[in-house]
């Protein structure tokens, strides 16, 4: 009796801890028989509803929205999407960029900030850093004796000058021929050893700050050097943020990250992806945020696939099906304010022009472009070409050429003097589907897309549990 009284009780207990654990994360949908918790809906909630979105959705709209999007989800599995080697390449390296920085510890990066810190002390061989400027003139490798000459001339004059008075920066400006510092007053920026040519650098290590030094000759021309400030290295806890965030960019945390990844490997005899697969099932059983993120990817491109391959290019290429789409429902897409099919063209003369329009009135316009790149604009642009659906107010010079409008022609461009437009005016609406090709797509795909998420509410089951869900964002 005594046996099945503690039995009983451990049986309550490990009861007690179930529907603990159900309450805490209560399932608010099954979808093909998988459980969707109320967790994971959170997460895709907030995240499609935050601030920023313009149609945000209530929990009610947005769960037909999720429902569909799983259903999408399951059809793709169905069809082994998951298992294309594309597929696996492409989750894999948007799952890695988040798991490989977590694999790289906070001692790891700041020992490879201080190695770098040190690498800069050792740089500089126990010198301060000098802030330098100079005025430049430069002498090529090939000069004559008289360029040699004049140059040395002009060097001197400059420094007379200088010693005149003028302010050094000024001169700069004006008189020295490397013109990316002379824009800054000649400032070259702050150096260390070995970064200038050894004679300047020599010469500058030689002034005091504020001292400016006589003409000097390097291997590339002349120079007036004046040391415009010096100081020694910041301590290590001044320049530790900056030299981590350039490190960062660097891409410090990928490399350390593979050197983890390397070791973790030759000593478990496992492959890289393994580990990787490994670490980030790791991970995501310890942080909810993590795996929704990665689900998300893996869901995220099964949908893209799915749709693309059943929906969106099927659609776009059904040209029977577009035009019979087009036809139904040609009032919806009735203009506001007239429009031109056709394009602009913009020729350098009209004799050029007339070419052109000849040349094009024979051919179909989707070849129009390449007739004109390849016949016209092979050697120089003889033509600008621009074909499109233009809207009357849109461009002031289409509106005087296709639209009667008189204050366009000031638009005309000096380069382009000669300019017609070739195509069709349509003033209440579009007389082609191809008038319109990129709505009438959209909205065709559209509509096919639901066709598609009908057929798979038929085939997959959806339970919805609306009690676990009036508790999303409420517990």
């Amino acid at each position: 009796m005594k046996y099945l009284y503690s039995f009983l009780s451990l049986a309550l207990f490990f009861s007690s801890v179930a529907l603990l654990a159900q309450n805490a994360d209560p399932v608010v949908m099954r979808i093909n028989g998988k459980d969707v918790t109320r967790s994971e809906f959170e997460y895709n909630f907030n995240k499609n509803n935050t601030d920023g979105v313009i149609d945000k959705k209530n929990v009610d709209e947005y769960v037909e929205l999720f429902v569909n999007y799983k259903l999408k989800v399951e059809a793709a599995l169905d069809a082994h999407l998951d298992t294309m080697t594309s597929y696996q390449e492409e989750f894999r390296t948007y799952r890695d960029q988040q798991i490989r920085p977590l694999m790289v510890s906070s001692e790891a990066e700041e020992a490879e900030v201080r190695a770098y810190y040190q690498q800069m002390l050792d740089q500089l061989e126990g010198k301060e850093l000098l802030y330098p400027a100079h005025i430049f003139v430069r002498v090529m490798q090939q000069a004559t004796s008289a360029q040699q000459a004049a140059a040395k001339a002009r060097i001197d004059s400059i420094y007379a000058v200088l010693q005149g008075g003028t302010d050094f920066a000024e001169l700069a400006a004006s008189a020295s021929e490397d013109q990316t510092s002379g824009h800054r007053g000649g400032a070259i920026g702050w150096i260390g050893p070995h970064q200038l040519l050894k004679e300047v650098e020599d010469a500058c290590y030689a002034l005091e700050k504020g001292q400016t030094s006589e003409p000097l000759l390097s291997t590339v021309g002349w120079h007036i050097l004046k040391l415009l400030d010096k100081k020694p290295l910041e301590p290590y806890d001044t320049l530790a943020p900056r030299i981590r965030q350039f490190l960062e960019a660097r891409g410090m945390k990928d490399q350390l990250a593979g050197k983890v990844i390397d070791s973790i490997a030759n000593n478990s005899g496992k492959t890289v992806e393994q580990v990787l697969d490994e670490t980030a099932d790791r991970l995501a059983s310890q942080d909810d945020e993590l795996k929704y993120l990665i689900q998300e990817y893996h869901d995220g491109l099964l949908f893209y696939e799915i749709c693309q391959r059943q929906v969106w290019e099927p659609a776009a290429k059904d040209t029977v099906n577009l035009i019979r789409y087009f036809k139904k429902n040609k009032k919806a897409y009735a203009f506001d304010k007239p429009h031109y099919a056709g394009a602009l063209l913009q020729a350098t003369n009209p004799t050029v022009l007339k070419q052109v329009q000849r040349t094009l009135k024979k051919q179909p316009e989707d070849q129009w472009a390449n007739i004109v790149k390849t016949q016209f604009n092979k050697d120089s642009v003889q033509v600008r070409f621009d074909r499109r659906m233009f809207v009357l107010g849109d461009n002031a010079l289409v509106d005087s050429l296709a639209f009667g409008v008189k204050q366009g022609k000031s638009k005309l461009n000096p380069k382009y003097p000669a300019a017609a437009m070739m195509g069709r005016l349509l003033k209440k609406g579009p007389k082609e589907w191809t008038d319109v090709s990129s709505q009438v797509v959209t909205d065709y795909q559209s509509v096919k897309e639901q066709e598609f998420v009908e057929e798979l509410r038929r085939r997959y089951p959806v339970e919805i549990f609306k009690d676990a869900l009036q508790t999303v964002n409420r517990h």
